[in-house]
């Protein structure tokens, strides 16, 4: 079976494999509808499908969509783990919990960020007292930002960019503008003033169906950074928290990590991490973000800065809309077969250890 199957070409077209393939060996589903409508005027889900015993104490999670756009690779990665029956090769007593299109909104309109601009991996600060300061994003806010994206407006915004880059070093200019925001509603990586719809949701799921779960992994899906399709291993908890040398004895030497310097990723502010520590207090947590490299990173923060522009600043039916929505997908989706490929046959090798490195801990 080829993977390229699993893929879609649309939010709707990915529910739709997804749920095919999912609802006949669901325990448990539940479809958490969304207070918007797509492009299209569809409406809007993220749907929760459990697989196995409901009084598992282990708890294999996968999470897609996080990034919007980027829900076409976990989705397809989700898809995948059913049509091949995988899913049903782990060891017994252990459950599962697939949470598909966590940031439908997103997905549909084929954007990093949900429905208010906020980057839903900044959105998990406790939104009490002062939020994370970021001084480089501040001096760079007008030039990830602009008003106008014309030709001259893009080469003179990319020239300030590498400025700050050369002053600075590649590292520090990699941290002020992807590691989060709270200052520009309207910018790039913002982390937004409150806990978003997806941020309310996911805390639903996990808080009535992970209660008694003692051992819990999770695999949220992502792409943009790294190698082209090659699917890294972030351990995404929050610095300080245990469990880094549990996921290296899984998965090996290559699992990396933003505080160690050793991973493709910033550090980040207000990350799906610290959202799954707070959600459940009561486990044992191993959490990884795999991440699939697409383009250049400054090709695909030039496709962020013009999505961004589009929405704040364009008409979305004008003519720059399809082009810049094609930019989206190369960056984050690519339709490139050997892509789609290469995420199946790594997320089938993650998944299928992390079940059984679950099982044995």
């Amino acid at each position: 079976m080829s993977a390229t199957a699993f893929f879609a070409r649309d939010y709707s077209g990915a529910r739709a494999l997804f749920l095919e393939a999912a609802k006949p060996h669901a325990a448990r589903l539940r479809t958490l509808r969304h207070p918007l409508r797509g492009p299209q005027g569809e409406q809007l889900f993220c749907d929760a499908v459990w697989v196995g015993p409901a009084d598992a104490v282990r708890v294999l999670v996968t999470i897609s969509s996080t990034h919007g756009i980027e829900g076409f690779c976990g989705s397809g990665a989700q898809t995948g783990w059913f049509r091949t029956g995988e899913f049903r090769e782990l060891p017994p007593g252990l459950a599962q919990l697939h949470i598909h299109a966590i940031n439908p909104h997103g997905f549909a309109w084929l954007r990093r960020v949900n429905e208010d601009n906020v980057d839903l991996n900044r959105n998990f600060v406790p939104h009490i007292g002062p939020y994370p300061e970021n001084p480089g994003y501040e001096t760079m806010a007008a030039a990830l930002n602009p008003l106008e994206w014309t030709p001259a407006a893009q080469a003179a915004t990319k020239q300030q960019l590498e400025a700050y880059a050369k002053r600075h070093g590649q590292a520090a200019w990699q941290a002020a503008v992807s590691g989060g925001q709270y200052t520009h509603p309207d910018g790039v990586f913002f982390g937004g003033h409150a806990p978003t719809w997806s941020n309310r949701m996911l805390a639903t799921l996990f808080r009535d169906w992970l209660a008694r779960a003692k051992h819990v992994a999770i695999v949220d899906f992502h792409t943009g950074l790294g190698p082209r399709g090659y699917g890294e291993l972030i351990w995404a908890l929050p610095a300080g928290q245990p469990g880094f040398e549990r996921a290296v004895q899984w998965y090996g030497p290559d699992v990396t990590s933003p505080d160690a310097g050793t991973s493709t990723s910033a550090v980040l502010n207000g990350t799906n991490g610290e959202g799954f520590v707070r959600f459940l207090p009561q486990a044992e947590l191993t959490a990884i973000a795999l991440e699939y490299g697409t383009i250049d990173l400054a090709e695909v923060l030039d496709a962020v800065r013009a999505d961004n522009w589009l929405h704040n600043h364009a008409d979305l039916a004008g003519e720059d809309s399809r082009r810049i929505k094609l930019q989206m997908r190369e960056a984050f989706a690519p339709a490139d077969p050997a892509w789609r490929e290469a995420v199946w046959a790594r997320a089938e090798d993650i998944l299928r250890k992390t079940g059984f490195g679950l099982a044995n801990s």
